[in-house]
């Protein structure tokens, strides 16, 4: 059962995969929702400094960005508003990419200043962040929402004054039995589940890198399912 579902979430990958590569010209000519040119984007990663959380679930957020990161050549090497944050060009746009380190609950701290002082509209803000109410290797994409209870994007929808930003939700299942969900989240990821969060974090940065380059609907389309 195990090893059908490990094999279902490679075949998946592979699928979309093969589905991201370069569109034909006829598809890219109108592309209905694509960012202008030259446009900029914030691409934020939520989790907790510090090498004791650097494996936990409520990293997968940090996760994602590091993974985006290392496929874009770049590496966190300056801070600024108490966030790490580095930044690139990818397709004719420019990507800087952060992962606050104030701690979970105060990421706004960070996000807030930082959009402010780049001049990037909301609808070019995109936070990647777990969710417990989606099992895991989901991939939700949304242009707004609630905070669903998930801390950070509370303090995050704070200084942006509203929740009309897109957003990449990371599904991490619900805690076993009567366990804590705190204690669930602050727990690293177990050795079986780390093939289909490896699975989910490559089709999580493509599903960026489709939004940076067709837009929103077009990531949605394309990448909002089950990874397994």
């Amino acid at each position: 059962m195990c090893s059908q579902k490990k094999s279902s979430g490679l075949n998946r990958l592979f699928d979309l995969i093969n589905k991201s590569q370069p569109v034909q010209q006829d598809q890219a000519d109108d592309p209905p929702t694509a960012p202008e040119a030259g446009s900029t984007f914030l691409i934020v990663g939520l989790g907790n400094p510090g090498r004791e959380y650097t494996d936990n679930r409520h990293n997968i957020g940090f996760m994602l960005i590091d993974h985006l990161a290392n496929h874009l050549g770049l590496s966190f090497t300056r801070a600024q508003n108490k966030a790490a944050i580095t930044d690139g060009r990818y397709n004719g746009h420019k990507l800087i990419l952060i992962k606050p380190q104030t701690y979970m609950n105060e990421s706004g701290r960070s996000v807030g200043p930082i959009a402010k002082y780049y001049k990037i509209p909301n609808k070019h803000i995109l936070v990647a962040f777990d969710d417990m109410d989606l099992p895991l290797g989901t991939i939700r994409i949304r242009p707004k929402g609630s905070a669903g209870g998930q801390k950070g994007m509370v303090s995050i929808i704070q200084h942006l004054n509203g929740q009309n930003f897109p957003r990449i939700r990371l599904g991490l299942g619900r805690p076993p039995g009567r366990m804590d969900p705190a204690a669930y989240l602050l727990q690293d990821f177990r050795k079986g589940d780390l093939e289909l969060v490896d699975i989910m974090l490559h089709i999580g940065k493509d599903a960026i890198l489709e939004f940076v380059t067709n837009g929103l609907d077009a990531a949605m389309n394309k990448y909002n399912g089950n990874v397994s």
